[in-house]
């Protein structure tokens, strides 16, 4: 999978979940070959396509994006 795919499904699925999602609701939705993403990925769709990572339940990050953001 080419990074653009990556951030397409991503950018798509947070777009359709405004409440947002962990990476593990990501990975299983979206079937992603991923265990862990990877961090210069993830550093790129924060400055691309504004991703913000906030603390949820535990140790889980709840990713989201802005709605306006396509």
């Amino acid at each position: 999978m080419r990074y653009t795919e990556f951030r397409d499904r991503i950018q798509h699925q947070l777009q359709r979940t405004p409440t947002g999602m962990t990476w593990s609701e990501l990975r299983e939705t979206l079937n992603l070959p991923y265990r862990r993403p990877c961090p210069s990925w993830v550093a790129r769709l924060e400055k691309e396509i504004g991703l913000t990572r906030t603390k949820g339940h535990g140790r889980a990050l709840v990713w989201k994006v802005p709605l306006e953001s396509e």
